[in-house]
């Protein structure tokens, strides 16, 4: 593909990223994206064939993006489990106390498609989440926890109530609630399977 062409699909992309996180999916338009990207709506058909492939392509390359900066942000969560759990609910607190925040854009577009199970961005919108869950397993498992499929998905599971319950009250005060019920949750696993290497020295 020209160059011209890639800048192109990107500028579409960004833009119908900022409509669609802003606004939801239902309530942005065709016309909307065009003038948000400053193109032509003929343009934009020519790169996109329809709204439903837009939010597809749009929520792809998202997760590439979201991935990365979660494996970004894992490289600051080291140490014991301990410390990797609380180090995750702060910096979804920091993340909540932006401007204008609007919480995860994967979950919030997927419930629009909440009665379109085959619809494409659902199956992309699944993948993501599931990548991210392991990615946080993984950290687990680094840091010594056994068995640490089963816990990553109760935490993660905390991670996105919170997420949730943020938004619609608007008090971060769940980041910290969730982050207590996750110690609980890690100190109960942790007492039923010990650290790896605890015998060598690793203190849980």
């Amino acid at each position: 593909m020209p160059r011209s062409a890639t800048r192109t699909r990107e500028r579409i992309l960004d833009a119908a990223y900022r409509l669609f996180r802003r606004r939801g999916y239902s309530r942005v338009t065709m016309d909307d994206i065009a003038a948000e990207a400053r193109l032509t709506k003929r343009t934009l058909y020519h790169h996109f064939e329809s709204k439903d492939q837009l939010l597809a392509e749009v929520l792809a390359a998202q997760d590439q993006l979201a991935v990365a900066a979660f494996k970004t942000f894992g490289d600051r969560l080291s140490g014991s489990p301990d410390a990797i759990v609380k180090g995750m609910f702060r910096e979804l607190a920091v993340w909540a106390d932006r401007p204008r925040w609007a919480g995860s854009g994967f979950t919030r577009l997927v419930i629009e498609l909440a009665d379109l199970p085959g619809h494409p961005a659902r199956l992309i919108a699944r993948r993501h989440k599931a990548r991210l869950e392991r990615c946080f397993c993984e950290l687990l498992e680094q840091s010594g926890v056994r068995r640490a499929a089963g816990l990553a998905r109760a935490i993660w599971l905390l991670s996105e109530g919170a997420v949730s319950l943020i938004l619609v009250h608007g008090d971060q005060g769940y980041s910290l609630a969730a982050s207590e019920a996750a110690m609980t949750l890690l100190s109960a696993h942790l007492h039923s399977y010990p650290l790896v290497g605890r015998r060598a020295g690793v203190k849980s």
